[in-house]
């Protein structure tokens, strides 16, 4: 077997392909398709072997041409929502105005008052957007929008996009819209195992995915964050929602944000849809397939009058003209595209992750971090124990195994969490049924809850919201998006959002036994501790897959 290769700077990926076709692939790139076959439970081992053998090296197809650039309106003081922005500012050049939201009801909110108040430019770019109720609840904004002349730029990794390319490429026949799907796989498959089996000779180039979530308007107004575009991550879905917090700004940030949308739309990594999924119908056809998608749609939900900060809707502030804002400055971490084309170190050097550890490892007295995936690596773990052996406090809050959506990155986690507990790390893991108790991110009926929330606070000081999880993957792998803002009064208002009475009523705290064993602590309905001698829940089938595929996988690709 050839040795794999090692490649500097920006390689030719059409040339690694066809070698990848011609010889055996390396063990790491058969690592990754186990992760996403395996791990999901879909597709055999032995299958894909037989497909393999079966089928050929799909390709892309050859592409017409240049994609045109296109850039964000620079003319934007002219809009509606450019003169409110304009009323809210504080004349600082650098000072922008933001808002947490942590409650999904009034985050989904903000991005269809956004989409219905835009006269310009709508920038769309998400990871994940569902044919569900959610996503086609704000496609059809979009479309709206677009019959009202604005520009709509929807940008979509191509990853979740097998089986919908239809609803996408329906869209894009609507005047003034145009859709691309950021790094696509060869394969067109519905099934993400079938796609990823089929496109499985490409997998050094599509292990690497766009993971930020952005929606612009008319260039003055953005929400960004960690929320993707699904039922789940709004309180829509019967079985399980997410903790999320997305971040509401305006201002000069804005601007920035909008720079870093059009490094991506105008990238070589990026493929209309009309080329990756050509309609075999007419426009007028494609338009009324999607009206009748779209018109499935649920309306956005009611709103409580105020969120927990006491503020009442986006949309209503929109109205009537008055916006409550927090002046700060802050700094934009934003991944390039060409991220992508990068080795694992040089990946990480300038990333948001970097720059999101940079920020953990400047503080003094306090981190708090929320990261649905936590697995930190040696240059995290030296990060906290330093805060730690200096005399700040560090407080770690991840999902645990009965919470999380992803088994594989708990187990990844599980190997740091003794030397957590060690260095004197605090380390909280969310109870499924913990979140629904309060309500404070929304209502979760009967399902159960998942952290899904990419946050930092520190010091007291700053707040970090971003789309980063702390691990391998988004330091290396995925483009991330992130914003650190300078506001104690920010820090608060989350603080309080997830603290009470000096502990998070939804979330087991760790110890250790005297004995030396980790130990989980929740609390009853009287307030009373209870002790878990073992990781809550009967996950022992889990926990055996996870200790088969774990050292096979490899940290790296977590």
């Amino acid at each position: 077997m050839p040795e794999r290769l090692r490649i500097k700077g920006r390689p030719d990926r059409d040339a690694i392909e066809r070698l990848h076709c011609e010889f055996m692939f390396p063990d790491a790139w058969m690592h990754f398709f186990a992760r996403y076959a395996l791990r999901r439970g879909r597709v055999s081992l032995a299958m894909t072997f037989i497909v393999l053998s079966l089928v050929g090296c799909a390709g892309l197809p050859p592409q017409a041409g240049e994609l045109p650039h296109s850039y964000a309106i620079a003319d934007h003081a002219g809009t509606s929502l450019g003169q409110l922005a304009q009323r809210h500012s504080d004349g600082s050049a650098t000072n922008s105005g933001f808002r947490l939201l942590p409650e999904a009801a009034f985050a989904l909110d903000a991005r269809v008052a956004l989409t219905r108040n835009a006269e310009r430019s709508l920038d769309v770019q998400y990871y994940l957007i569902r044919n569900d109720d959610v996503g086609l609840l704000l496609l059809r904004e979009l479309r709206d929008a677009a019959a009202r002349g604005v520009r709509v730029r929807l940008l979509v990794d191509d990853l979740y996009t097998g089986g919908e390319e239809e609803l996408f490429a329906t869209l894009a026949t609507f005047p003034n819209v145009e859709v691309r799907l950021f790094n696509p796989l060869p394969s067109r498959a519905a099934a993400l195992p079938a796609r990823l089996t089929l496109s499985f000779f490409s997998l050094l180039r599509i292990n690497h995915r766009m993971h930020n979530k952005l929606l612009v308007a008319d260039n003055s107004f953005a929400v960004s964050g960690g929320r993707n575009i699904g039922n789940e991550y709004f309180m829509r879905d019967p079985s399980a929602n997410f903790i999320d917090v997305d971040m509401l700004s305006s201002g000069p940030i804005v601007r920035e944000l909008s720079k870093s949308f059009d490094a991506f739309w105008n990238s070589a990594q990026v493929r209309s849809i009309g080329e990756l999924a050509p309609l075999p119908i007419s426009i007028s056809m494609a338009q009324r397939r999607f009206d009748e998608r779209a018109r499935t749609a649920m309306s956005p939900a009611g709103l409580r009058p105020h969120d927990d900060f006491g503020r009442s809707p986006v949309g209503e502030q929109l109205m009537s003209g008055k916006l409550e804002l927090h002046r700060a400055s802050a700094r934009l971490y934003a991944d390039g595209p060409e991220k992508l084309s990068l080795e694992h170190e040089a990946a990480y050097r300038g990333s948001v992750s970097e720059g999101a550890l940079e920020e953990i490892a400047a503080s003094t007295e306090s981190v708090k971090i929320l990261s649905p995936y936590f697995i930190p690596g040696p240059r995290g773990m030296a990060v906290l124990k330093q805060l730690v052996a200096s005399g700040g406090r560090a407080i770690v809050i991840t999902n645990s195994l009965g919470s999380t959506d992803e088994p594989l990155a708990y187990a990844g986690y599980e190997r740091y969490r003794p030397d957590l507990l060690k260095i004197g790390v605090t380390v909280y893991e969310v109870a499924p049924e913990g979140p629904a108790r309060r309500k404070r991110f929304g209502d979760f009926g009967k399902s159960i809850s998942r952290l899904h929330a990419k946050v930092a606070l520190i010091d007291n000081q700053r707040i970090f919201v971003g789309s980063m999880n702390l691990d391998h993957r988004s330091a290396s792998i995925n483009t991330e998006l992130g914003i650190v803002i300078q506001s104690p009064a920010m820090v608060k208002e989350l603080d309080s959002l997830i603290t009470a009475e000096r502990h998070l009523e939804f979330a087991y705290r760790l110890r250790f036994s005297p004995d030396g064993r980790t130990q989980w602590l929740s609390h009853d309905a009287e307030g009373e501790h209870v002790v878990h001698e073992d990781v809550p829940g009967s996950f022992m089938w889990q926990r055996i897959k996870n200790w088969v595929l774990l050292p096979i996988l490899g940290e790296e690709l977590l």
